[in-house]
C-alpha cells in the first residue's frame, strides 16, 4: 500500500504523522481565545512531544506570526528537540528573492532558532515565476538558515518546475504540501500522488480529517459553523453518512479505534505525512491513537471504494 519509490528525505526520517498548527492563533477560522487558549496548546504540545511526535508544521501567515512565536516560546520553555517547517507567503508585492530571505529570518526569529527543518512556499501565487522562489530557496539553504525546502499547493506542473530548478543545484525538493484527505482524494487522479512517489518527494497531507468533518462529530442536524459550515453543509453531510459510519466500523475491529484514527491511518497506508492540527490535549491523544498499527489492503480498498462515492469533485 505504502509506496514503492525513492525515500524520504532525511528531514522525515522516522515521522509517520505531523502536527499542524493552523490554529495556534487563528481566530477567524479556529476561533483562537474562545474555545482554546495558549494554556490548551502548551499542554497538547507537551502531550505530542513527549509521545514521539517532535514534527511540527506552521506558517508566517497562521495567526499573522502567532503560531510561530507560541511555538517557539513552547520549545523554548520546555527545551525539547523538535522538527519545525515553516512557510513563506508570496504576497503580490513581494517581488525579488530578498523578500523571502528577509521573511525566512523574521520566522526564525519567532521561532527562537537559527535553522528551519524544512522551509516552503505556501502556494504558487503570481506574478513572481516560480523558478525565482525555487533561486531564493536554494539561497536559504548555502545560508544555513533551512535544512531542507518544499513547497505548499503546487499542482504537478509547477511542483515539476520547482523540482527542476532544484536539481540542477544539487538540492532535492522534499515535499509538497497539499490537501489530501477521503473527501478530497485529487492528488490520486491529478497524478500529483504518484510523481511525489516516483520522485522521493514526501506528499504532506494537510486538513487530513477533512477540518474535522472525518472525526464523525458533525451531523445534518449539527454541522459545523463559519466557514466549515459553508463548505460542508447539511447536504453534503448527509451524502458522506456510510463512509463515516464504514470509518465507525472498521475501528471497530481495531481495538475501537475512531473514525479519525482510522482516516488518519488510511492515509498513512497511502505513503504520507498526514499533519492533523491540534487545539488541546484530547485531540493531540487522539490523533496518537492513529500510530502504532495498519489498515489491512481489504480495509483501504473498502474505504477507497466508499469514499470514491462521496468524495468532492473539486
Amino acid at each position: 500500500m505504502e509506496s514503492d519509490g525513492l525515500s524520504r528525505h532525511p528531514v522525515f526520517s522516522g515521522v509517520e504523522m505531523g502536527v499542524g498548527t493552523w490554529s495556534w492563533g487563528d481566530r477567524l477560522v479556529w476561533g483562537f481565545g474562545r474555545g482554546y487558549q495558549r494554556g490548551d496548546l502548551k499542554e497538547a504540545f507537551l502531550f505530542c512531544v513527549n509521545s514521539g511526535l517532535t514534527f511540527f508544521d506552521t506558517a508566517e501567515v497562521y495567526g499573522q506570526g502567532l503560531s510561530e512565536s507560541l511555538l517557539g516560546e513552547f520549545v523554548a520553555e520546555t527545551g525539547q528537540p523538535v522538527r519545525i517547517a515553516t512557510k513563506f507567503m508570496p504576497y503580490p508585492w513581494r517581488l525579488r528573492r530578498q523578500d523571502l530571505l528577509r521573511a525566512l529570518q523574521r520566522s526564525l526569529r519567532r521561532l527562537r532558532r537559527e535553522q528551519v527543518d524544512l522551509y516552503q512556499i505556501h502556494w504558487p501565487l503570481p506574478p513572481v515565476r516560480i523558478e525565482v522562489w525555487m533561486e531564493a530557496l536554494i539561497e536559504a539553504v548555502q545560508r544555513g538558515w533551512a535544512l531542507a525546502v518544499g513547497v505548499s499547493n503546487y499542482n504537478y506542473d509547477q511542483m515539476m518546475r520547482a523540482y527542476e530548478v532544484l536539481t540542477r543545484h544539487g538540492i532535492p525538493l522534499a515535499s509538497n504540501q497539499v490537501e489530501y484527505h477521503l473527501l478530497d482524494r485529487s492528488v490520486e487522479r491529478n497524478g500529483l500522488l504518484r510523481a511525489c512517489q516516483d520522485l522521493g518527494i514526501t506528499l504532506i497531507a494537510y486538513s487530513p480529517l477533512a477540518m474535522g468533518i472525518l472525526t464523525g462529530k458533525y451531523t445534518p442536524e449539527n454541522p459545523p459553523s463559519g466557514f466549515r459550515g459553508r463548505r460542508y453543509n447539511r447536504q453534503y453531510l448527509k451524502k458522506i453518512q456510510p463512509l463515516l459510519q464504514t470509518l465507525r466500523d472498521i475501528g471497530h475491529t481495531h481495538e475501537g479505534r475512531t473514525p479519525a484514527q482510522v482516516a488518519l491511518n488510511w492515509l498513512i497506508c497511502k505513503g504520507v505525512l498526514p499533519i492533523p492540527g491540534v487545539k488541546n490535549r484530547g485531540q493531540a491523544e487522539q490523533n496518537l491513537g492513529a500510530l502504532g498499527w495498519r489498515l489491512s489492503e481489504e480495509e483501504v480498498a473498502r474505504l477507497d471504494e466508499i469514499s470514491a462515492r462521496v468524495a468532492r469533485s473539486e
